[in-house]
């Protein structure tokens, strides 16, 4: 009889976020999960930047003025921290939906106050958080708020259908980060785009349209494109002038939310300005068909030539030695502990804190 496999109803969350509201974002984001939900969706996607907003403010403001500043910091104290109480929100509503979710966030690392990530969250149809993806590069005025992350979060991730995998915004036309999930296996891919381009820029939804058949092309996987917009809210916050706001009341400006085949036909949009939940059914088989063509992980390629290489060592910028001089040297929950311990068994090198490993 031979192997099966899922056709896969998938959405498209195509929504603004509470501009800058860590806790509206977060209840908006699990009502529009539950919604997807009920409509049969088994995976659902997010824009760039959802909780609490993506820095779109530069395209608007001097990178060190007054306005930009203000936002910035409004950022920091509504990013989202993983593990949290955001998360933990975004998982039962999954759980509730019995989805796969994919939504962009701003992180930033428990007990700082500094940097942070452009990230995506993967969560399980069962509320299990299965990890994150941090943006490798930002992207021009994001350089200003996000670091980037490093190899050890880019990976697809595993599920009911097959390997699962997202990147965000200009990572989807990174050559290298689309053979890495292409060599992965992905089969259902999430894009993640921001609220809209720089103003100088061409309309966010052609680029949109074009990665996305360009990714189905090269990996024969399904996409999900999900676009960010704007709403009134965000217009009056951002203070952007009165260009500004004739520029982002635009149709063309924002939205473009698109699902496109392995066989780069679109399935579904390209959505309008407008807030939705765009939905396709996804034959997983259809991927088995396109790379009896071409299978650029496979055998339409030459490992001979041709070798990529992901490391995913994430570097330490700082560590900790000799703690049993000073344990409390080693911060945090550890200083009790190894004061607890006999001396001899309390040298060992600590470590600052990173990111929780997606694995």
């Amino acid at each position: 009889m031979g192997d099966t496999y899922q056709i896969v109803k998938v959405a498209a969350v195509q929504a603004a976020s509470v501009f800058l509201d860590r806790e509206g974002s977060t209840a908006k984001a699990c009502s529009l999960i539950r919604e997807a939900g009920r409509h049969g969706a088994k995976v659902i996607g997010f824009p760039e930047g959802f909780n609490p907003a993506h820095p779109i403010w530069y395209h608007h403001h001097p990178a060190t003025g007054a306005i930009a500043n203000r936002l910035a910091v409004e950022l920091f104290k509504n990013a989202v921290e993983i593990p949290g109480p955001e998360v933990d929100a975004l998982c039962a509503a999954a759980r509730e939906a019995g989805a796969y979710v994919v939504i962009g966030v701003c992180e930033k690392l428990p007990r700082t106050l500094g940097t942070m990530f452009n990230s995506q969250i993967f969560i399980a149809p069962d509320g299990t958080f299965m990890g994150k993806h941090q943006k490798i590069m930002p992207t021009v005025g994001e350089r200003l708020v996000h670091t980037g992350g490093f190899g050890d979060t880019l990976r697809a991730f595993p599920a009911g259908f097959g390997p699962m995998s997202g990147l965000i915004c200009g990572e989807n036309s990174n050559p290298l980060a689309i053979f890495a999930m292409t060599a992965e296996g992905t089969r259902i891919h999430v894009m993640s785009w921001p609220n809209h381009f720089p103003t100088s820029g061409d309309p966010m939804r052609n680029r949109v349209s074009v990665d996305s058949q360009a990714f189905a092309q090269m990996s024969k996987a399904f996409v999900v494109s999900v676009c960010g917009t704007v709403d009134e809210d965000l217009i009056r916050k951002l203070q952007a002038g009165a260009e500004g706001e004739k520029f982002l009341r635009n149709p063309a400006c924002c939205g473009g939310s698109v699902i496109v085949a392995p066989n780069s036909r679109i399935l579904a949009g390209p959505m309008g300005a407008e807030e939705g939940i765009l939905y396709a059914d996804c034959n997983i088989e259809l991927g088995v068909h396109m790379k009896l063509r071409h299978d650029f992980a496979g055998h339409y390629n030459r490992p001979d030539i041709f070798q990529l290489q992901v490391n995913r060592a994430a570097p330490r910028i700082y560590t900790i030695v000799g703690v049993e001089e000073n344990p409390a040297l080693a911060g945090h929950d550890d200083a009790a502990a190894s004061t607890s311990k006999p001396r001899e068994k309390t040298k060992r090198a600590r470590e600052h804190p990173r990111p929780t490993k997606s694995r």
